[in-house]
């Protein structure tokens, strides 16, 4: 029993220690048990991190033909220690005229705020922080925590570059939060439940096949949420120096950082959650140990994608990133969302075969239509384009004529 679902026996052994053993009072020690739960979940996520930056950073070289780390320890394994031990010994420094306590907040609450993400996030069937019924409105809520700790950095720093971060901050996160909370309605009417676990056990089959649509525009929007490449517009060294964070250094610098990487690994594990099935998978409801197995390697396949948009293509300007958003994003994810309710509605009491045929129908039907938009739209530019007149083509001089004494 202990290796088909260690998380239940373990609990249900210390909650007979508390009470039974020791005579702590039930509430206690329930009490007791939730913050032990909180302590390992935060534990993972931190420890998480030291692996998942020694992954990019090896997936990232073999993609653009280098090495990656290969000297410290095997495989350059311990890279990443090495880094931790040298951002312990670097100098804290804070400007002056910084506003101090929101100079230092700001870098607890960025990683604050993707840590509460896992509290909704079910490993398997039993093992989850807590499962209550509005999950995607907290996740929603306590994401938007990550955009506020980057105001909170840029604007507190005294720092010009710092400052335009901050801004770009505005512009650019809260304007993909829109088409973020409109494809998170998607698996809301499919499921009918907003909770996490009732979104996963709704899932014969995976919503990606329903909306494959919804699925992409939720990856997208999500990496440009968390401002990697190419919507890294936050921390564009080339213009800004270093964006937001250009007056942290150790440990709160490193704080920042520890917070993308693991921002990135949780919205693999939200699209994974939402789209992927989750922990589903053969016997994974018999043995929640395979449920786990079936979730971290569906995350980490999502992560891997995550990782090649990243090592492959180049930022875009800050215009560009913008009418991408209001221009296509969005209006594409209203639509969407508003095609779903309708064949949800329309194919209401039908074989889930039937159902399935319907979404992905509509869903390739919406992808067609916004294929010609897009076609219709770049005739039309460039036709608005100026056509260069030749240049004449280049001529020799006429000799002079020679003069005769």
């Amino acid at each position: 029993m202990i290796l088909r679902d260690p998380v239940t026996v373990i609990a249900d052994f210390l909650e007979k220690l508390f009470t039974q053993t020791l005579g702590i009072p039930a509430a206690l020690a329930s009490l007791l048990l939730t913050l032990i739960g909180v302590v390992i979940v935060a534990s993972f996520g931190l420890l998480i991190v030291i692996f998942l930056i020694w992954l990019e950073r090896k997936v990232s070289a073999r993609i653009q033909d280098r090495l990656g780390p290969n000297r410290a320890g095997p495989f350059g394994l311990l890279q990443t220690f090495a880094d931790i031990i040298k951002l312990f010994t670097k100098e804290d420094i804070t400007p002056e005229g910084a506003d101090i306590v929101i100079y230092n907040l700001a870098p607890i609450l960025s990683v604050v705020s993707v840590l509460l993400m896992w509290a909704v996030i079910p490993f398997a069937i039993t093992w989850f922080g807590t499962d209550i019924n509005v999950a995607v409105l907290y996740i929603v809520a306590v994401g938007s925590l990550g955009t506020l700790s980057i105001i909170m950095a840029g604007w507190s720093s005294n720092n010009k570059y710092a400052l335009l971060g901050a801004f770009r901050t505005v512009a650019q996160l809260v304007s993909y939060e829109i088409p973020l909370v409109l494809v998170l309605l998607v698996p809301v009417l499919l499921a009918s439940d907003m909770g996490m676990n009732g979104i996963v056990n709704a899932q014969e089959p995976w919503f990606i096949l329903l909306a494959p649509l919804a699925a992409l525009i939720f990856l997208v929007a999500s990496i440009a949420e968390v401002g990697r490449t190419p919507f890294d517009l936050l921390e564009a060294e080339s213009e800004i120096v270093a964006g937001f964070h250009i007056e942290y250094s150790g440990m709160k610098f490193a704080l920042f950082f520890a917070a993308e990487f693991l921002h990135a690994f949780t919205i693999s594990a939200l699209t994974a959650t939402l789209f992927l099935g989750g922990w589903r998978g053969p016997l994974a409801g018999q043995i929640p140990i395979l449920g786990v197995v079936y979730f971290m390697a569906k995350t980490f396949l999502t992560y891997f994608v995550v990782m090649w948009v990243r090592s492959t293509l180049p930022r875009v300007r800050i215009d560009h990133l913008l009418s991408y958003n209001w221009k296509f994003l969005t209006p594409l994810a209203l639509a969407l969302l508003i095609v779903t309710a309708i064949v949800e509605k329309l194919v209401a009491g039908s074989a889930p075969l039937v159902r399935t045929i319907s979404h992905l129908g509509a869903n390739l039907v919406l992808a067609l239509i916004t294929v010609q938009i897009l076609q219709l739209y770049a005739r039309r530019v460039r036709r608005r384009v100026p056509v260069a007149e030749p240049r004449p083509a280049a001529q020799a001089p006429a000799p002079e004529p020679s003069s005769t004494s």
